[in-house]
């Protein structure tokens, strides 16, 4: 009788230490809907940028990535987003994709621009750089060093 009332007792523990990460996972994941202006930025390429990532300026969170699509007539990528209505973005503004960490994870970067008109809902920037690509770099070193050893 003793052990089936230990084991109850951790078999509760548990499912309770359970409920309590889910509902930490829940909170640190920013689940919730946000308000606020849709606009898209025009990319060559999104290389890893997912729908949820932050869009940042100066390394604060503005807003999350909504979507993203091919631009049929340009194949240009179109990344969508969903930026807060506290933050006016100037209208000629720059955006790029930028690497979270060395581990992974991509995040939007806006560079505000100096004028003193601002973005609407819809607007396109178009004034983007595409992201550097780790792998491609890592190759032209490598085989830079190949070239010039072999000579």
């Amino acid at each position: 009788m003793r052990r089936n009332t230990i084991e109850t007792i951790l078999g509760g523990v548990v499912l309770l230490a359970a409920a309590l990460f889910i509902i930490l996972a829940y909170e640190a994941a920013d689940l919730t809907a946000s308000d606020g202006y849709l606009i898209e930025a025009e990319f060559g390429s999104t290389a890893g940028l997912q729908v949820g990532d932050d869009v940042r300026v100066s390394g604060i969170k503005v807003g999350q990535v909504t979507g993203q699509q091919l631009d049929g007539q340009t194949y240009s990528a179109r990344v969508l987003m969903r930026i807060d209505p506290a933050v006016r973005l100037p209208d000629d503004s720059s955006a790029r994709i930028t690497a979270a960490s060395l581990l992974g994870g991509q995040y939007l970067e806006i560079i505000p621009g100096g004028a003193e008109s601002y973005l609407d809902a819809g607007a396109v920037i178009y004034d983007t750089r595409d992201p550097v690509s780790l792998t491609d770099l890592l190759g032209k070193v490598v085989f830079a060093g190949a070239d010039q050893g072999g000579s």
